[in-house]
């Protein structure tokens, strides 16, 4: 069932996957119960219930979030990067990567959280769809910001552009999983991703090619 939002309403929604990003960190996705997310966020069990179905659906609107949030931060990064300039053909793809993908925030709780969420998807057929709805909606966005940097007219793609989405989602996630279970800190896991995303972009990435009697747009 999908509940209708109102301002008043966001808020309250707000605070409660505020409370529950602390409580997951704290104690696990299975620990993260209702009423200790609902005390920790000031509410009662009511006024969980009247804004989300279920601690599923909390959790999943929380990966999204989690997950919108590092999308908008990229794609404004790349659009003024592309306006100032510094996106060009003769780009350093590993200093580009490092300074798009450095949000300045710790990436270990976001790790966590879609870890913990897809072994969930795996053991719950009814919450594996909403999850899989989720991730199709993530990794459209990714496309989208891919097909931005193609149309800027400064690289084509070696692959399609669902394909060079799913590849950078896919090495982006393997990569984070295994510097968490390495114990790196936030710092050295924006470095470990950058530089496996850097390696992806150099091989899916080729500077475009003008048609004969054109020249490559400049910034």
């Amino acid at each position: 069932m999908t509940i209708p939002v109102t301002r008043r309403r966001e808020n309250t929604r707000a605070r409660l996957l505020d409370a529950a990003a602390q409580v997951f960190a704290e104690v696990g996705l299975e620990g993260a119960s209702v009423e200790a997310i609902c005390e920790r966020a000031g509410f009662t069990r009511g006024a969980f219930y009247s804004n989300f179905d279920s601690k599923d659906e909390l959790f999943l609107q929380l990966a999204a979030a989690v997950a919108e949030q590092r999308i908008t931060t990229v794609r404004a990064r790349i659009d003024e990067f592309v306006k100032s300039g510094t996106l060009s053909a003769d780009a350093d793809p590993a200093e580009l990567v490092q300074r798009v993908m450095d949000s300045g925030e710790d990436d270990r709780l976001s790790v966590l959280l879609m870890s913990e969420i897809r072994i969930h998807a795996l053991r719950d057929a009814t919450f594996a769809a909403a999850y899989l709805a989720q991730e199709s909606a993530l990794v459209s966005s990714i496309e989208g910001i891919i097909q931005g940097i193609v149309d800027s007219g400064l690289f084509a793609l070696r692959v399609q552009v669902p394909a060079a989405a799913q590849i950078l989602t896919v090495q982006w996630e393997g990569c984070m999983a295994r510097g968490v279970i390495a114990g790196y800190d936030g710092e050295q896991l924006h470095r470990v991703g950058a530089e496996a995303l850097a390696r992806v972009v150099e091989l899916i990435l080729a500077p475009a090619v003008p048609p004969v009697g054109e020249k490559r747009p400049s910034a």
